[in-house]
Formats: structure tokens, sequence, C-alpha cells
């Protein structure tokens, strides 16, 4: 699930400042990014003095360099050596279109000389300024220089990595809605228009679809075989009839081949009642293994929370899922239980789920018709959770950082839950219901929210609440 990832780098200059520091920059930089496991792309050093940019003219020349690696970098490195030139840095990457991390290099005691001394932490104030006054977004963290081979830059560095994977992946992508909104559930709908208005297309699906293609699966089929396999060895099975796991096997065939065929980033399923009264089966299960590979599936349609799930993922490079603000813990104010009926993934898990008849189909329509409701923990780890709502045609998410903990749930207690630790929780419950979001919440491992929050409101325009 990691993705390989290129920074293109930029040196700047302003030629009364040591030009010695730029070939060791560029050397030092390069070697970081390796060492990280990331890659680097330089323009050749013989196109400007030292392979740095100062002025328009080497501006332009590095914005033509730009242009022919188009889509082989993530995001831009501006170096600053020396104080650099602000003029050059526009001119080469206006037009850029992917994040760029500002960094400047610290002067040293014993180098302040006129020979030594790098005034790069004066210099950046120059771009950052110049950056603004085109609109250009750009990131930036503290300190405000720091030096490539720290360890703080490390952290910069991944971070700014995260960044890019959100705005890059997100200012174009696309949502399954597979199914019309579950009836019940007004609290899911969504604008489509105002998604798209975003870079977000959606991909509507009628539940028909399904039907007709499971009809159309075979158990002799290769795919089906490699999945039955799959499922198989995903989860605990004990008990389960022989004809639901088959039939589960086959829907997850479908919905695979339906993320294919539409070129779907993400999607959300139209998971009750339809399903469980056409086929028998309920895709908890499914949707627990997908997010388990990386493939971002809500539940009860619920495409607006499809969406930060998706960005929660990209940041982590780890499995999301969507759960439910289900219970308070006791008495406790800053704990919850966040759960649903089994869409979460193994890694999330503290083992492998089981997989029962969901008790609320078959209290509602007998028993036999919710097989694939997957039983079991969510792990303790830090965690992030973000959900989206469309209002007035804007985008409005919310983001915060918590953590799941080893506190036990009664043995009774259906699905998959876990317990939350969140600081300050019922201010964050008052303004969730006040301001009209969901009763689901998107979650990952992991404290990614910086770099969610750069991404969606430098890079992606979204509104956005830190909880």
């Amino acid at each position: 699930m990691k993705q390989e990832m290129t920074f293109a780098l930029y040196f700047g200059n302003r030629g009364f400042f040591p030009e010695k520091l730029i070939s060791d920059a560029r050397g030092e930089m390069t070697a970081v990014l390796k060492k990280l496991g990331f890659n680097a792309l330089l323009m050749d050093e013989s196109l400007t003095k030292f392979g740095a940019i100062e002025g328009v003219d080497d501006g332009i020349k590095y914005a033509q360099f730009l242009k022919a690696n188009a889509g082989k970098y993530d995001g831009v490195i501006l170096c600053l050596p020396n104080f650099g030139d602000e003029n050059g840095a526009i001119a080469a990457l206006e037009e850029c279109g992917v994040p760029i991390l500002v960094q400047a290099y610290p002067d040293e005691f014993g180098k302040m000389g006129f020979a030594d001394r790098r005034d790069a932490f004066c210099g950046k104030f120059s771009v950052m300024d110049i950056f603004c006054q085109y609109g250009l977004p750009f990131t930036t963290f503290q300190p405000h220089t720091v030096a490539p081979t720290s360890a703080t830059f490390e952290k910069h560095l991944t971070q700014f990595a995260a960044v890019c994977r959100v705005a890059n992946k997100m200012k174009k992508m696309s949502v399954g809605a597979i199914g019309a909104r579950t009836t019940a559930f007004k609290t899911v709908r969504f604008d489509e228009l105002t998604l798209q208005r975003y870079g977000i297309t959606t991909e509507a699906l009628d539940l028909s679809e399904v039907f007709l293609r499971v009809r159309d699966i075979k158990t002799t089929d290769d795919q089906f075989i490699a999945k039955a396999e799959r499922l198989k060895n995903y989860t605990n099975w004990d008990g389960v009839p022989a004809e639901k796991s088959e039939m589960l096997a086959k829907v997850a065939v479908v919905l695979d081949n339906i993320m294919d065929d539409y070129k779907l980033d993400c999607m959300a399923l139209r998971c009750w009642i339809e399903i469980e009264k056409e086929l028998g089966v309920s895709p908890c299960v499914l949707l627990s293994e997908m997010n388990d590979r990386g493939i971002v599936s809500a539940c009860e349609l619920d495409v607006c929370n499809a969406v930060p799930m998706y960005a929660l993922r990209l940041a982590s490079q780890l499995p999301a899922t969507c759960l439910d603000w289900n219970n308070n813990y006791g008495d406790d104010p800053d704990k919850c239980i966040l759960f649903h009926c089994g869409p979460v993934p193994q890694g999330l898990m503290t083992a492998k789920g089981q997989v029962v008849d969901h008790p609320m189909f078959a209290k509602a329509m007998g028993a036999g018709c919710g097989w694939g409701c997957n039983v079991g923990r969510i792990a303790p780890t830090p965690m992030t959770f973000a959900s989206a709502k469309t209002t007035d045609g804007k985008l409005w998410c919310y983001l915060g950082e918590g953590e799941f903990t080893a506190d036990e749930i009664e043995e009774g207690f259906f699905g998959c839950g876990g317990v939350a630790r969140i600081n300050n929780l019922q201010n964050a419950l008052e303004y969730i219901g006040h301001e009209g979001y969901r009763h689901h919440v998107g979650v990952t491992a992991g404290h990614v929210a910086p770099a969610v929050k750069e991404a969606f409101t430098k890079y992606l325009g979204y509104e956005l609440k830190e909880l």
C-alpha cells in the first residue's frame, strides 16, 4: 500500500550570498531523499549558474524542466541554501500543479561572516510573500529554518509526502454511489454538484446491476476461486452455511469489477435491506476486506464519508473505515464506543473477526438472510478521524485525533467496536450535532491530521474545522 514518491528539487540563489553553498545543498538534499526512500528529480546543473535559480530567466528554464517531466514528480521541495531569489521562484513554480515545500537552511554560530552567512531565514519570507501575492499555495513547517540532515526535517518530509498524496489524488477523483440512499437515512444525503466543484465525480449505479452481475458469476471462474480463497483466509467462517459464503464471494467479485470498470477511487454501498432480501447475505465483511486492501468502502451509501476516508487512507497509507458515533462509555466524558456492523479492516482489529448472521436483519426479516456481519474488536492505536458534508454549495469537513484504548467492551456487543478517547469529546459531539454532520465518522490508525488539514485547506479548498 506504500506509494513510491518523487520530489522535484529546486535550489534558490542570490548572487551576492555565498554560492558555494548551492553545490553542497544539491548533494545533501539528494542524499537525504534517497536515505528516506524517496526519489529526487533535479534539473541539469549545467543549465543555470551552479544549478540554482536566480532571476526570471532561470525560473523559466526550471518551469520548462518541470513541464518536460510532467507526471513524474509528486511535489516540489524549494530549497534555500542562501537568501534565494523570489522572482525566479514564482516564474519557476507558478504552474507546477503540485504541493510546494519551502525549506530554508539555518545559519550557524561561527559561520556568520560575509563569506559563510546564508540569510535564508530572511529569504524564506520573500519567497512566501511572492507566492502569497500570486495566490500560489505552498507548505511550510516549524521551525522556520531547518537542516536537511536533521531528524526534524525527516519529520517534515514524511508529513509533506502525506500532503502530496492527499492533494494530488483528490484534486480529481471518482466515488461510486452503489444503490440509492438507504431509505431510512436522510442523514447521508449529499449534493453531487457540490462535490463536482471540488473535482469529485460521483458515479451512481443501481443495485440491480449488482444483482445481475452476481447471477453471471460461476463458481468455476478463476476470479471467483481466487476471491473465495482470499475471504476464507481473511476472517473466521465457522458455522457459516456454504451457500452463504459462496454468495458473499460472488458479491465480492462483482464489487471489485465495478471498481475497475468505472475507474472508481472509492465507493459507498447501499448495504441494506435489498441485498439481504435478494441475495440473503450482508456485505459487511466484504467492505472490511476491501478496506483492508486499501480500497476505501463506506457503508449505508455515505458518499460524504467515503471522501475523508480516502484522504485518511492516503495520508496514513493504512486502511481506513467508516464507524458510528455509537455509545457513551460509562461516565467518562472523553471516551465513547465507535462501532459498525463489520466494515472494519483486519489491519485495525485485535484479531480476525467472526462472520455471523447479522442480528438486526435476523430480527427484522428472519434468521439466515444477514450472513456477513464481521464481529471483532478494534485494536488500541493512535487514530485520526474525519467526516464531511455538503452544505450551501461547499464541502465542509471536521478533523481530529485521538486513540483507541485497550478498554474492554462487554461480550454481548455485536459487530466490530472500539473504545475511543478524544480530548474534549463532549465539545466535539456538540459541534458535530449542531452543524448537521453524519452519525458516521471515517477513521484511520496514526496521527495524520496536520497533513490532511494542509491538503484540504491549502490545495483542495475544503472548509475545515479542527476538533
